[in-house]
């Protein structure tokens, strides 16, 4: 399904939307042997396939720095999911251990250069929407110590109760996945600029990888 996107931040952002596949009955583990030969399939055809100068160009990352600029995000400090793991393997780097949902996810974002995110569906309360974040709400995102206080205009994923995300580079804390994590909401994260057809695809490749090393079946 689509996610639902608040009118005004539609009338401010056209042509912005992300794509939600529930996935059910997976197993999260926190490594696994045959995910890590992948992992290194999946960076020799990464390799293969780019340059840095290359990721420069790419319309699709493009169209993200462009929507991070327009969100007052300096996308040469903080990059687009995609672009970011791409760059880490083709300066020799690694891509982050984070559990094999994750990674599995991450694999797929680097082969179709789409950013995507997840979230533990039994963590999260009601219907999804995007939308523009007011003055004063709090956001704690993984990995922060403390809330932040945000100065509103941010673009959002709230679930009815609380904010699960600053779209489309940062997830909350309480609704991350782990290793107890059964039940996933994928987020396929389209910006202005890039195509259904694209966000489809990627979603489909995201499911395909999940399914693969963490089983489960979409809903």
């Amino acid at each position: 399904m689509w996610l639902k996107v608040d009118p005004g931040l539609r009338g401010r952002f056209p042509g912005l939307k992300a794509k939600i596949l529930r996935i059910e009955g997976v197993r999260v583990e926190r490594e696994d042997a045959e995910l890590e030969r992948f992992k290194g399939e999946v960076i020799k055809r990464v390799r293969a396939r780019w340059t840095l100068l290359q990721l420069r160009e790419e319309p699709i990352f493009r169209a993200y720095r462009d929507f991070f600029w327009r969100i007052g995000i300096d996308p040469t400090k903080v990059r687009p999911a995609a672009e970011a793991l791409i760059r880490r393997v083709l300066r020799g780097r690694s891509i982050p251990r984070i559990n094999t949902l994750v990674d599995a996810y991450n694999l797929a974002s680097m082969e179709t250069a789409i950013a995507l995110a997840a979230f533990d569906a039994d963590r999260v309360g009601g219907e999804l929407l995007m939308r523009e974040a007011r003055s004063g709400e709090e956001f704690l995102g993984i990995g922060m110590e403390a809330p932040r206080r945000l100065r509103g205009g941010e673009v959002v994923v709230e679930d009815g109760e609380k904010l699960i995300a600053i779209y489309p580079y940062r997830d909350a804390e309480e609704s991350k996945i782990t290793l107890q994590t059964q039940r996933v909401l994928l987020m396929v994260c389209g910006v202005p600029g890039i195509v259904e057809e694209a966000l489809e695809e990627a979603g489909q490749v995201a499911l395909d990888y999940v399914t693969r090393f963490c089983g489960g079946k979409k809903v």
